[in-house]
């Protein structure tokens, strides 16, 4: 007769419990569609996934850069419009009200997610997230941002710089990633 071996206690009880949640850190210049909330619960179908977004409230931006951006993508009304000054009220309502929109698509979703605006410049925010959640992964949604993708100065190239977890640049409201 053969012996089979039977698992332990503790295998049995690892196998029964309940997977642990990670938190996925999600950093965004816009309000997410519902396109780009697929595809960010779709990286982690069938597992535990909570969601941090952190959305910065754009009152400051390099004029030279954003015209740049716009005039290499032939956007030249949004060029022209880069050249206006901030409005740093309406930039925070307009980080806030982005949140607030996001957070729904990811309920719509059926996913949890929590979330704050942060200031102009994300990256110290998103450290401390990381840090706080111990976050799994980033993912990163903007805009195609033609100097800053080139050169490697946009959010998800100074993420993967610092963080030391994997990081996803998708471009928002498209299947294209960064």
């Amino acid at each position: 007769m053969t012996d089979i071996p039977l698992p332990d206690a503790d295998e049995v009880a690892a196998e029964d419990a309940d997977p642990v949640p990670f938190t996925v850190a999600v950093l965004t210049e816009e309000t997410l569609k519902p396109v780009d909330v697929q595809k960010i619960v779709g990286l982690h179908e069938g597992e535990p996934a909570t969601y941090r977004l952190l959305v910065p409230a754009d009152t400051q931006h390099n004029v030279l850069v954003s015209v740049l951006n716009h005039l290499s993508l032939f956007d030249m009304r949004e060029a022209l419009e880069a050249m206006a000054p901030v409005d740093r009220d309406k930039a925070a309502v307009d980080a806030q009200t982005a949140l607030a929109a996001s957070l729904a698509e990811f309920e719509a979703a059926g996913a949890v997610a929590t979330g704050e605006v942060t200031a102009d410049d994300p990256m110290p925010a998103l450290e401390d997230e990381v840090e706080r959640l111990d976050a799994a992964e980033v993912v990163v949604v903007t805009e195609p941002h033609a100097v800053e993708d080139t050169f490697h100065r946009d959010w998800a190239s100074k993420a993967r710089e610092r963080l030391g977890v994997p990081v996803l640049h998708m471009y928002a409201g498209d299947w294209r990633l960064g």
